[in-house]
């Protein structure tokens, strides 16, 4: 009688699931560095820096697909770990991206969050290749997310020499590739056309005094004092 074949262990699969994270990320740009000892609420699997940003560090985390008896199917990941405001977890399959998003997004209580998750390709499926996750914000947090985008244009603007117009493409492309926010999705639309129109309309209503402009949260300074001292973002 044949011995019956040894499963894999946990000292096996993890270093194959960190082999496979660490070649993801390469991929996109995120070369491993030495343990950073700031930031990181929970242990992480390894530390990460963006190319080319000696001060994007980022913490990352591998969660684990949960256990499950032989037969059964899949079930959902745990909770990712509480992390810091930026931080990559990685995840397999879009369940359990989405279940890690909101865990973490809840965890920072903070619009700014730089919350990624980052999704393996299935080992069966070799051709796949990895991907960012995108998740969801309530409309309000969007608008606080998108003050905050412009304003960082704005003021790198009015650093550079030459026009100083602000692309509100960009802002939409760094809620995606930044803060990995789907924006059509947590604004209920299809096009970016209507995602603007949207945080328009969301940004004058946030205001002191709703209908007037000058009087909105979402303003800029632009003088210390004077008549235009201040503009709304999205009368610009």
């Amino acid at each position: 009688m044949s011995r019956p074949e040894a499963l894999p262990s946990a000292t096996t699969a993890v270093p194959d699931r960190l082999r496979r994270a660490e070649a993801a990320l390469k991929r996109l740009g995120f070369a491993r560095i030495a343990a950073a000892k700031r930031g990181a609420l929970a242990p992480p699997d390894f530390w990460v820096q963006e190319a080319g940003v000696p001060r994007r560090t980022f913490p990352v985390y591998l969660l684990s697909p949960a256990a499950r008896p032989a037969g059964e199917s899949p079930v959902a990941s745990p909770p990712a770990p509480p992390v810091p405001a930026r931080a990559i977890v990685v995840v397999d399959g879009e369940g359990a991206a989405e279940q890690a998003w909101r865990s973490m997004r809840e965890a920072a209580h903070d619009p700014a969050a730089e919350v990624s998750v980052l999704v393996l390709p299935s080992t069966t499926a070799p051709t796949e290749e990895a991907r960012w996750h995108l998740g969801t914000v309530p409309p309000r947090e969007l608008l606080k997310l998108t003050t905050g985008i412009v304003v960082g244009l704005f003021q790198r603007a009015a650093q550079e020499e030459g026009s100083a117009q602000i692309d509100f493409g960009e802002m939409l492309q760094l809620l995606r590739q930044r803060f990995g926010v789907d924006v059509h999705r947590s604004l209920g639309v299809d096009s970016d056309e209507d995602a603007l129109f949207l945080l328009y309309q969301l940004a004058q209503r946030d205001a002191y005094a709703p209908g007037e402009s000058g009087t909105s949260l979402h303003s800029l300074v632009l003088k210390p004092t004077g008549p235009a001292a201040r503009l709304p973002w999205f009368a610009a």
